[in-house]
């Protein structure tokens, strides 16, 4: 007749099974006691080649052993390397280029290797293209603007145009529909060929935004001058009142004329030196963003429609945004400097 022992969650000696919570935490005490590992596999009713394996695995720092991978560390770095060189190239190219280097693993493989690196596949950042010598004019003007604080950014207004369209394309909300329901009108997403649009002005600073003006022209310096007569003045008088402000734009034709710069002078309105292709130091695309985010569920019919629901958007930006813009400033600046422009 076989005994059996007393002893919680007791194993047959000889054969290693698996360890219960309750051995684990027995062996682990007795081994921080300097326990031998006979006397450990006695009060935890279990062989002691288990007792040793578990105090091998916790001094090495793992629980299990799990399967032996089936790629060697040189075929993970040839995998990174792969994409390192060229990060635009798609999981079909990637696997088809690690294949060629000789390494023999299935797409799964593929996609969790990649993802061990820390790689995860995003929708790119668009940013202007900067030749060399719009580098070099940026690092200078940001190694000029280095000192400023954000009480100093805050004199500043910020202004720009952008591009509004009525179109959903191929980017937006998904919907959520029953089956037979995909040519329901209500869970269709409109798109035209050639999409209405309206160009739009405005000016921000960390007070909050001014008044929008919708262009109805292609911008020349007459139209420019007539924007800062009827939108950009009562804006400052809005958000500055007495207080001196310089303005910030950037260097579009109609910004950068004779008759622009003349029309400032006489009004003595000093303009903030500004560098071409800088979008990304502007904090009014920012706010661009904001609003045409919070539209992306809006269906305006046509560009009446477009404005009205552009012109309430805008009125939902608060100055408390805007000041946490403005003050973001100097890290925009410092950015710039570490990236050598």
């Amino acid at each position: 007749m076989v005994s059996q022992s007393s002893s919680v969650g007791h194993t047959i000696m000889g054969k290693t099974a698996d360890l219960t919570v309750v051995q684990k935490t027995t062996i682990d005490t007795l081994h921080k006691e300097s326990k031998t590992q006979k006397v450990i596999a006695k009060g935890a009713g279990c062989s002691q080649s288990s007792v040793s394996k578990h105090i091998n695995r916790e001094a090495k720092g793992r629980t299990r052993w799990g399967r032996k991978k089936c790629t060697s560390n040189r075929d993970n770095r040839t995998l990174e390397r792969i994409v390192k060189q060229n990060p635009f190239k798609n999981v079909g190219e990637i696997h088809k280029e690690w294949t060629a280097a000789g390494v023999s693993a299935s797409r799964t493989t593929r996609h969790r290797r990649v993802q061990d690196m820390g790689f995860s596949c995003r929708i790119p950042c668009v940013k202007p293209f900067l030749n060399k010598r719009q580098r070099q004019k940026r690092l200078a003007s940001a190694k000029d603007k280095k000192d400023w604080t954000a009480a100093e950014w805050s004199k500043v207004m910020f202004s720009n145009e952008s591009k509004f369209c009525i179109s959903f394309g191929n980017q937006g909300p998904r919907v959520w529909r029953k089956r037979g329901e995909a040519q329901n009108p209500r869970c269709v997403r409109s798109s035209v060929k050639f999409p209405q649009s309206v160009m739009v002005w405005g000016a921000m600073s960390s007070a909050g935004v001014g008044p929008l003006c919708f262009l109805r022209s292609k911008v020349n310096a007459a139209v420019y001058k007539e924007v800062l007569e009827h939108f950009m003045l009562p804006a400052a008088d809005e958000l500055y009142g007495d207080a001196d402000f310089i303005f910030q734009q950037d260097l579009a034709p109609a910004h950068s004329a004779k008759a622009t710069s003349t029309w400032f002078k006489d009004h003595g309105i000093p303009v903030l030196d500004w560098p071409a292709n800088s979008p990304d130091l502007n904090p009014i695309e920012n706010l661009w963003g904001i609003v045409k985010r919070k539209m992306q569920y809006a269906r305006p019919n046509n560009s009446e429609e477009l404005k009205a629901t552009i012109r309430a958007t805008w009125a939902l930006i608060t100055p408390e945004q805007c000041h946490r813009l403005i003050d973001s400033m100097p890290r925009r600046i410092a950015a710039v400097i570490q990236a050598k422009g």
